[in-house]
């Protein structure tokens, strides 16, 4: 249900003509008629030196790097290439509920989402922030709310997910929260949901809360970053994402002194009440009509 309720974000947020609306492995149409001269010529155009970087991380102690490698992919020939054409991603993010009709399910997937800045934007850190603060871990307003008192999930997430970007920084993320809750109380779930965040809009984060996700998230940094794979892995998402060297490093440093009220702002603009696609994998006879009644948007029945 999860992977169904994602297809269906995307089919739903992005214009049917935008390859973000498929799923990224293609569809049973999209991939049979894909034959080798497609492959072939895909290659041929876009897997060549010049629109390559490579990434090496780990002991280089005495390791003549340059010789290494122009032994190796120093042979890689190939004339340069234009890259590929990035059109600009847009969305309709208008608020609301499209429910997968699954009959006879115990439990409801939610995936809540919209798009909002990449990397690139200046929000970002604090949007990560209070992101975080949101539903990012055990001790999350969502997860306290809906998991700890009511007891109606085993959690809910918050994330962002970056799309892609261009040579410009001209991109998107996904922003969303994600979980499942039992069948006869998808309602009240929806309705906690929709309480917590209006009650970030009206009140903010807290101190303490931005203090516990600074130390989540910077704390912890150096245990990521102990293998080699993470290192290189790191890099080269950067690369593609034309993003500096040292970006992840600066996203710490800028983390760490993100406040309170900017981390409030940039979670609020991100999750705005009336402005977030919900879709639900569920028990359309069951979870309709509560979910009707909740008032978050107009709510449309899909076959699972």
């Amino acid at each position: 249900p999860s992977r169904r309720a994602a297809k269906q974000l995307s089919k739903e947020l992005f214009p049917a003509d935008s390859r973000v609306s498929r799923p990224r492995q293609g569809t049973e149409e999209t991939v049979a008629a894909i034959d080798a001269a497609a492959v072939r010529a895909f290659f041929e155009a876009y897997v060549r030196p010049s629109t390559a970087t490579a990434v090496v991380v780990g002991d280089l102690t005495d390791v003549d790097l340059d010789k290494v490698l122009a032994e190796t992919l120093g042979a890689w020939t190939g004339e340069p290439a234009e890259p590929r054409p990035m059109p600009p991603i847009t969305a309709d993010d208008t608020g609301r509920v499209v429910i997968v009709d699954r009959p006879g399910a115990v439990q409801t997937q939610l995936l809540i989402g919209r798009i909002g800045p990449d990397r690139h934007a200046g929000v970002w850190p604090a949007q990560v922030l209070g992101t975080y603060c949101l539903g990012g871990t055990l001790t999350s307003r969502l997860d306290r709310v809906l998991r700890e008192e009511k007891g109606y999930t085993y959690g809910v997430r918050a994330f962002a997910q970056v799309l892609r970007s261009d040579a410009e920084g001209n991109g998107a993320s996904m922003l969303a929260i994600s979980g499942s809750v039992d069948t006869p109380n998808t309602g009240p779930a929806l309705d906690d949901l929709w309480k917590v965040l209006r009650t970030l809009a009206a009140e903010g984060l807290t101190d303490a809360e931005r203090e516990t996700a600074v130390q989540n998230l910077v704390g912890v940094a150096p245990l990521k970053y102990e293998t080699a794979a993470s290192v290189a892995g790191t890099l080269a998402d950067q690369v593609e994402q034309h993003l500096p060297d040292d970006y992840q490093a600066q996203l710490y440093a800028r983390l760490a002194e993100t406040g309170t009220v900017e981390a409030t702002a940039a979670v609020v603009n991100a999750f705005p009440v009336d402005r977030l696609v919900t879709v639900l994998v569920g028990d359309a006879a069951q979870i309709e009509e509560p979910v009707r009644a909740l008032g978050i948007g107009e709510v449309t029945v899909v076959t699972g």
